[in-house]
Order: structure tokens, then sequence, then C-alpha cells
């Protein structure tokens, strides 16, 4: 390169990839920005192509010519769909195939989100956007996880479930199945329709796409604010679960008597419902009384540029010098 790239940074979710080039100073050299990476999809080599082109677009945006191939750099790279410690060799070996840097480093795109949140890698987070997963770790190196892959791993929650269980409740008030819900007007009148049938209809014959039930999580929210009992539940038991994953993980880490922080991200978590926000201290302060509960607002990148820095051994101001540029 023309200039001394210490960490290549990439933080990349299922709708967008950011990458930050980092100095050995901890400069922010350059960055970019790129599509979703859906290794599932569109097969491991496509997904990483997306990545590339993120990258090509961060290097030619470098103050001097050069290139990564062949670099020293360390690439950390917090992926979307790394679910297992199995996939984040898979994909490290990989990205190695690509030869960005000299060493590289994959991680579940969770602990971007927790490193971006923390002065050191202490803490654990709980991310609830289209899906629910929850990271913990420790400066010794030690981690705490879930496979969060869906059902089968025993999740609950997520804005695509939360939008799937609003729906199922909705139809069985109307239907008379279940208990009566404000739910049952809320979601079809959503989409500018008088009835839940109207709205199974649309869904099922696809004159309302699937991709687009995730706008229901917001209605579902707003309805519990209105008071309604079964859009309540809902939101309570999100909390239940929000809770449940932070204690486990500070558990394993035995950080429940500590003071610690606990992170919440993501779209559900971040948008800050008051009914959901209140619930999730009231049951932390009785699980982790010492516990710390903030929403992070810090970009994900950020931490996984961090995350390279702890990797490469770089100084405490190289640390705060890299996160001042993104306050």
């Amino acid at each position: 390169m023309g200039v001394n790239v210490s960490v290549v940074a990439i933080d990349a979710g299922n709708s967008k990839t950011d990458v930050a080039l980092i100095g050995e100073d901890g400069t922010v050299l350059s960055t970019a920005r790129g599509g979703g990476f859906q290794p599932p999809v569109v097969g491991v080599e496509a997904a990483i192509d997306v990545l590339a082109a993120a990258l090509d677009r961060a290097v030619a945006a470098l103050p001097a010519a050069g290139g990564v191939s062949g670099a020293s750099a360390h690439v950390s790279a917090c992926l979307a769909n790394a679910d297992l410690p199995v996939e984040e060799a898979e994909l490290a070996g990989a990205l190695e195939g690509r030869g960005w840097g000299s060493s590289v480093e994959v991680r579940n795109d969770t602990f971007a989100i927790l490193r971006a949140g923390v002065d050191e890698p202490r803490g654990v987070a709980v991310v609830c956007g289209a899906g629910i997963n929850c990271v913990g770790m420790t400066p010794d190196g030690r981690t705490a996880r879930f496979p969060a892959i869906g059902r089968i791993s025993g999740d609950w929650g997520g804005g695509s479930g939360l939008a799937e269980e609003a729906l199922w409740f909705a139809a069985r008030a109307e239907d008379g199945r279940g208990e009566p819900s404000e739910l049952a007007r809320a979601l079809p009148g959503h989409f500018g329709l008088d009835s839940m049938y109207a709205l199974i209809e649309a869904l099922h014959r696809g004159a309302i796409p699937s991709a687009r039930r995730h706008e229901l999580t917001p209605v579902l929210f707003a309805t519990a604010a209105g008071g309604d009992p079964v859009a309540l539940a809902l939101v309570e038991r999100l909390a239940d679960e929000v809770v449940a994953m932070a204690s486990v993980a500070l558990r394993r880490l035995g950080l429940l008597e500590e003071e610690v922080p606990v992170l919440l991200g993501g779209s559900v978590l971040a948008a800050r419902h008051p009914q959901l926000d209140d619930r999730i201290t009231e049951l932390l302060a009785a699980r982790a009384p010492k516990a710390a509960v903030r929403v992070v607002s810090e970009p994900p990148v950020l931490g996984a540029a961090l995350l390279g820095l702890d990797r490469t051994g770089a100084a405490p101001e190289v640390h705060r010098r890299l996160r001042a540029q993104y306050v």
C-alpha cells in the first residue's frame, strides 16, 4: 500500500456492509459502504465478492495509491450469518484466500455492536433486529454466545418473530379462537385493509409481499402502548427473552455480581419503546443488580476496528484516537 494500513475493519449485515481502513495510530484512513452479506442466499464466494467491492472503494479513497493484496494489515471482519464458530472458521478461511491481509479474524456481527459500546472488551450485548442474538466477552478472551439461528436453537423474538406472533394472535382474535385484541384491527389497518381475513388473503396470495411483514412490528408496539393486553404481553415476553439471554451470558462469564455494561442494539431495541425498556431495566436489576443498561449508538464498524486493534496489541491511546473519530 502507499499508506500503512494496520486494520481492515469490516462490519457486514444482511442489508449493508461498512469497511474502514485504520492506520497504525488509530486514524481512519478511508471508509466505504456496500451491499448486504448473505452467504446462505448467494453462496460464500459471491457474498465475499460484495465485501471485496466495498473494500475496493475504500482502497480507492485512500490518500495515497496502493492496494490491500499482500498487505501486513490485520482483517477484522464481523459478519452476519456467521452464527456458529465453525461458520466463522469457514469464512475466515475464505477471506484468507483473498489475500487482504496477513491475518484474519471473523466474528459474528453482534460482537461488533458489543465492542463498539465498551471501552474495553468486557460486557454483554443483546441485539434485536430482524432476529435476536446475544454475546458477551471479557478481556482475557473468554466469550459467551448462543447459536441464534431461530426456533431450533431456542430463540424467540426479533422483529420478524414479533410480526409473526402479532399476526397469529390477531387472526385468532378476529375469528373467535383467541382473546379479543386491538391487533385484529390495527394490523390490517396498517395496509389499508378492513379485516384480518383480508390481510391473511393478501399475504397468502402475494398482494402484500412477505417482506413487508416486518412493518407490523412497530404496529405491535403502538398497540401495546395503547393498552391492549395481548400486544402488551408480547412486548413483555420480548423483555423477558432479552433479560434471559443477557443474564445467562453474564453468568457464563462470571459477571452477574459485577459492575458490567449490558448493551442493547438492533432496530427493535434502539427504537426505545418505553414499556420494553422499563421492563428490561426492572428485570435485569433483579437478576444482575450491578449491570448498567444502555442502547448502543456507535456504528458497528467501530467495534470491528477496535477488535482489530485488540488483536494487534495497539496501545490504549490508539484505541482512544480511533473512538474519538466516531463521536
